[in-house]
């Protein structure tokens, strides 16, 4: 049954990717669970997609796992129907957005690759594939429902631990965590009044003297993903922008251009090139203001100040964090605690780290705090941090002591897979479920006909 919980993870990777992998199969209905329908070219799709994703290494009854993930998923999505489970209009659009944006990011922005791509527009593209990612989201939110209770005790996290043999257990790397506590620079009043006027006399270009603003984007943005395409954001919905930025947008008339717009990112004029209700298509043109070294020189005597403060006790370093520390970054809402996005915990293998952390860190000991040093933000813009170790281990075998954290996840994965799996075996004895007969060599499928 884990297997059935694998491909199902898998069933709810982006359809986006997938939807390259089969376009031509001859579709037909292949499995019905309530009154959810399976087609013969969802399975081969997830087929074709694990095939150039693991070739040769692909089992010969992989179509009978992934069926068998599928009937999982349409079950969740049949029983959230049942139980009145919510996903909105709004997070449907939102996810989708964020999807193919991913895509656009990959895609250098560039719309038209994205468009040679899949054959289709971005909006046809979004209208081929709500309906698919409003049953991923409730299949996932129906999973969640369903497992939001399971917790375990100590003495349950000791008896999983116990149960793995000593020749089995993992070995982890030497591994750290720290904390950040991250600063920005602040703009200096020439600057910040260079950057207004550069975008007013741009605007003045534009209106007064028939200037075309996508061509004077391209030339001047400091966005220079929406610049390269004449300033284009698209079409989005409320939530996609920063609150001052969407506030002026949804303001505009359909043409008309915005007075200048300060966001964290900088200035702006913003222009409404179309609305759909509650969507907009907007361009814009982004002016940041010049950091000068006399500015990146007080930000820095500003954050020794702050460590100073700590160094003395007379601050905690969380509550240094909260006070002075910039929002934007993913450790503010932690107490400037790091978390590793690609296991989402706060441990990470020296080899993860960033060169300048990594150096940072290394002649560290626990709970001191490094010099202020500086690094580029996401956007490229300057920014300095101060780290604090908050542990550090050695390579080591996996042990209740040094990773307990670690193993109660582990342990609460395990039990949540085993009360899905009891809650699936349950709904197929109450669920209408029927399945063509071209499976029927499926070892796996049977238990869908036939329960226990």
């Amino acid at each position: 049954m884990y297997k059935r919980i694998l491909i199902l993870c898998l069933i709810l990777w982006s359809a986006l990717n997938s939807s390259q992998a089969q376009s031509e199969v001859i579709d037909k209905v292949v499995a019905q669970v309530g009154g959810e329908l399976i087609l013969l070219s969802e399975i081969e799709e997830q087929y074709s997609l694990l095939s150039q994703q693991q070739g040769s290494q692909l089992p010969e009854d992989a179509r009978c796992f992934i069926l068998d993930g599928i009937l999982a998923q349409k079950l969740l999505v049949n029983q959230a129907k049942i139980d009145s489970v919510l996903v909105t209009d709004e997070e449907v659009e939102a996810q989708l957005d964020a999807r193919i944006q991913q895509i656009l990011d990959y895609m250098g922005g560039d719309v038209s690759q994205f468009e040679d791509y899949y054959g289709q527009s971005v909006s046809e593209v979004k209208d081929r594939f709500r309906d698919d990612l409003r049953s991923q989201l409730l299949a996932e939110r129906m999973r969640s429902q369903i497992i939001t209770t399971i917790k375990v005790t100590p003495s349950e996290v000791k008896k999983f631990f116990n149960r793995i043999p000593t020749d089995s257990l993992p070995y982890f790397n030497s591994e750290v965590e720290y904390s950040e506590l991250v600063i920005k620079p602040r703009v200096n009043t020439e600057e910040r009044q260079k950057a207004i006027k550069k975008l007013q006399e741009i605007r003045k270009r534009i209106l007064e003297d028939g200037e075309n603003f996508g061509q004077i984007a391209q030339e001047v943005s400091d966005d220079f993903a929406s610049g390269r395409i004449g300033g284009d954001l698209g079409w989005t919905r409320r939530g996609k922008f920063v609150p001052a930025f969407e506030a002026a947008a949804y303001n505009l008339d359909v043409d008309q251009i915005s007075e200048v717009v300060e966001t964290q990112f900088g200035f702006h004029i913003i222009q409404l090139l179309g609305r759909r209700g509650n969507t907009i298509h907007t361009r814009h043109i982004l002016i940041r203001p010049e950091i000068t070294e006399n500015d990146l020189d007080l930000t820095a005597q500003r954050l020794d100040s702050i460590r100073t403060m700590i160094m003395e006790d007379s601050l905690a370093f969380n509550a240094a964090v909260k006070k002075y520390g910039y929002k934007d970054v993913q450790s503010f809402n932690n107490d400037g605690r790091v978390v590793n996005p690609a296991t989402g915990n706060t441990f990470f293998e020296t080899g993860e780290l960033e060169p300048d952390i990594f150096f940072a860190l290394d002649t560290m000991t626990v709970g001191t705090i490094s010099q202020p040093f500086a690094f580029k933000g996401p956007s490229g813009e300057s920014m300095f941090r101060i780290l604090k170790l908050e542990s550090r281990s050695q390579p080591h075998r996996a042990s209740l002591e040094l990773d307990y954290s670690r193993i109660q996840a582990a342990a609460i994965e395990e039990k949540q897979s085993r009360f899905i799996n009891d809650w699936i075996i349950d709904k197929i004895g109450s669920t209408y479920i029927e399945i063509d007969p071209m499976y029927q060599s499926c070892e796996n499928i049977n238990a869908w006909v036939e329960p226990n």
